[in-house]
C-alpha cells in the first residue's frame, strides 16, 4: 500500500490507475478510523479496482479550536487499519498541502446552499462551509471515482450530494448505513473521549430516536409529539445536553410539517466534552404501515 503526502502525486497516481482501466473508490476520513470507517473501506473495496483513503484533520470545519486540538490523530495505526480493510493507497497531506498560506483564510471557498443551512449548520457555523471546500478539493484531485461516505452524518451527506450535482463532478456518492455498537450507539471517533458515565449517558440518543420512530409507527402523525418524545427521552439524563430532536424531508433537510413521505428523524446533544449526532430514517404513507427508510442510502451517478 502506498501512503501519499503531496497533492500532485495522489493526482496522478489515481489517473494512472484509471488510464490502466481500474474503477477507484475514494474514502475521505479524518483519521482516528474506527469500524465504521472500516465498512466504508470494505465496501469501496468490493466494488472498485482501486481504493483511496484520505487522512485529514480539515481545520476549516472546526469552529472551537480547542475541539481541533484535541481531535485524536495516530497516522501510524490508521494506515494499518486502512490497508487491513483493503485500501491501496491512503492520501495524508499536511495542512500546508491542502491550504498554502495557512492559517490565512484560502483564496477560494465552497458554500451549498440550502441543506448546510439549519440543524449542524445552526449550530456550527462555518462547519460544512469547511467541509465543502475540502470535499471538493479532494474530489477535484481524486478525478472520475465513486466516493463513500456514512449515513450517520446525514446532513454532511447531504451536503456532498449536494455538491457533487450543483458542481458537475465525475464523483459517484455512495451512502453507507450508520454502523453501530452491540447497545445502539453509532460509532464516533469522538466516543473514546467520554468516562463510562457519559458513554452510558450517550445511549439516550439512540432511546431517542426509537421512541420517535416507535411512535410514528404506531400511528401518531403530529410530528410535534414526535419532537417532544425525542426531546423528553434526551433530557431524562442530567449528563445529555440537549441541541436538537427534527423530523425532517430526507431529500431537503426542511422541517417536515406532515408525516407522509420519506422522512429523517435527527439529534443531537452534547454529553460531557463531546457533541453527538445520530439519525434514523423512516417512510410513512397513508393508509400504510410505517416502515424503516434508508433515503439517500445507495448511489448517485457517476458523470
Amino acid at each position: 500500500m502506498r501512503v501519499i503526502e503531496s497533492s500532485r502525486e495522489f493526482a496522478e497516481a489515481l489517473d494512472s490507475e484509471r488510464a490502466c482501466g481500474r474503477r477507484v473508490g475514494l474514502v475521505p476520513t479524518m483519521g482516528a478510523l474506527h469500524a465504521g470507517h472500516r465498512s466504508l473501506v470494505e465496501r469501496a473495496a468490493a466494488e472498485c479496482d482501486v481504493v483511496a483513503v484520505t487522512l485529514f484533520v480539515n481545520p476549516l470545519q472546526f469552529g472551537d479550536p480547542s475541539d481541533l486540538a484535541s481531535y485524536p490523530r495516530d497516522l501510524d495505526g490508521d494506515v494499518a487499519k486502512a490497508s487491513d480493510a483493503g485500501a491501496d493507497i491512503v492520501f495524508a497531506p499536511s495542512v500546508p498541502e491542502m491550504y498554502p498560506g495557512f492559517p490565512e483564510p484560502p483564496a477560494a471557498t465552497v458554500h451549498v446552499r440550502g441543506v448546510s443551512e439549519g440543524l449542524e449548520g445552526a449550530s456550527r457555523p462555518g462547519h460544512f462551509d469547511g467541509v465543502a471546500t475540502v470535499v471538493a478539493k479532494l474530489f477535484a484531485l481524486a478525478g472520475r471515482c465513486s466516493a463513500y461516505f456514512g449515513e450517520k452524518d446525514f446532513q454532511q451527506l447531504a451536503v456532498v450530494r449536494t455538491l457533487a450535482e450543483g458542481l458537475c463532478l465525475p464523483v459517484r456518492i455512495v451512502a453507507c448505513t450508520t454502523v453501530r455498537e452491540p447497545d445502539g450507539l453509532a460509532l464516533s471517533s469522538r466516543n473514546t473521549r467520554m468516562s463510562v458515565e457519559e458513554r452510558r449517558a450517550a445511549l439516550a440518543l439512540h432511546r431517542a430516536l426509537d421512541a420517535g420512530l416507535g411512535a410514528l409507527r404506531n400511528g401518531e402523525r403530529d410530528l410535534d409529539v414526535v419532537r417532544a418524545l425525542m426531546r423528553s427521552e434526551m433530557q431524562a439524563s442530567p449528563l445529555v445536553a440537549v441541541d436538537y430532536a427534527e423530523v425532517v424531508d430526507a431529500r431537503t433537510l426542511e422541517v417536515a410539517e406532515g408525516a407522509e413521505g420519506e422522512l429523517r428523524l435527527l439529534v443531537a446533544a452534547k454529553v460531557g466534552p463531546v457533541r453527538l449526532i445520530d439519525n434514523e430514517g423512516i417512510v410513512v404513507r397513508a393508509g400504510a404501515p410505517a416502515t424503516r427508510g434508508l433515503a439517500m442510502a445507495g448511489t448517485g451517478k457517476e458523470r
